[in-house]
């Protein structure tokens, strides 16, 4: 039978000849879960020998990430904004860059009265977005959309992990609220342009393609919203939502010069700590 040690050299191996990077990292993680124990732990219990089953898990989990599937996939679960999160194929893997997105908007909420106040997150996915502001300001109202039902059941599963009280809607974009308005959105549409799917990494081609590819200029998602959106926010609404790494004058200039001449109270883009295009933020008159 192998020890830790040597089912973590073998695994470490295996995953650099596939051309994982960070090879020997991503071994332990997938070990460590595995045995449930914490990645630390795997160093006092080097010389454990493993059992059939457990070795069996662990040949299994390297088949998948050495057929290039994300790590958040094969573990089921990722750390987002104070909340653990699951992740399936289903759903979008909630990055770093949508984290920001979350502090900027529970920056702003937080210095509002929000009592009776409601929040949509659209395009919701996994949730990330509107469980984690929920959990944040659990006055608030919140209500999650996303066009696609598989993805709604696994936000569903999140809202109870993370012991939320929010509201589900299935539809496409804002369609599920017309006749309605809101006092705050959240948003993070497909925006990447249909010609560069073929150069994305082969982990990103695992995601669902529908909530990655934004139009032949990814900003199909964009035009849409900027139609709707003076009619779904209320007076002195506001709405935070994500854009491509090089979007931000494009989406700037969709808004500002969009076919019904409306003006905007705020409109402007803001950049990640790369200085990357990356957030987008509306507030009504």
């Amino acid at each position: 039978m192998k020890t830790i040690l040597e089912v973590l050299n073998l695994s470490a191996d295996y995953l650099s000849k596939q051309g994982i990077s960070h090879a020997r990292q991503q071994a332990i993680q997938l070990v460590s879960d595995i045995l449930h124990v914490a990645p630390i732990d795997l160093y006092m219990q080097f010389d454990r020998p493993l059992e059939k089953e457990e070795l069996q898990k662990c040949r299994e989990a390297l088949r998948r990430r050495g057929l290039r599937e994300p790590l958040q996939y094969i573990r089921g679960l990722v750390e987002f904004y104070g909340c653990s999160l699951k992740v399936s194929p289903a759903v979008l893997i909630p990055r770093q860059e949508t984290e920001i997105l979350a502090d900027l908007a529970a920056k702003n909420l937080s210095q509002q009265d929000l009592s009776g106040k409601t929040l949509w997150d659209v395009c919701c996915g996994s949730g990330c977005l509107g469980i984690a502001l929920k959990k944040k300001f659990p006055q608030l109202r919140v209500i999650l959309a996303d066009i696609s039902d598989k993805a709604l059941h696994v936000a569903k599963e999140n809202s109870t992990l993370n012991k939320v009280d929010v509201e589900f809607v299935l539809g496409d974009l804002l369609e599920p609220f017309r006749g309605s308005q809101v006092d705050f959105l959240v948003c993070n549409p497909p925006y990447i342009p249909e010609s560069d799917w073929e150069a994305l990494e082969e982990e990103v081609k695992h995601e669902p393609k529908e909530a990655l590819l934004g139009g032949v200029d990814g900003l199909q998602f964009y035009r849409r919203l900027m139609a709707d959106l003076p009619s779904f926010l209320k007076p002195s609404g506001k709405a935070w939502m994500e854009i491509g790494f090089n979007q931000g004058a494009d989406v700037q200039k969709l808004f500002e010069q969009n076919s019904r001449g409306y003006t905007w109270k705020v409109c402007r883009f803001e950049r990640d700590w790369s200085e990357n295009d990356r957030f987008f933020f509306l507030e009504n008159e």
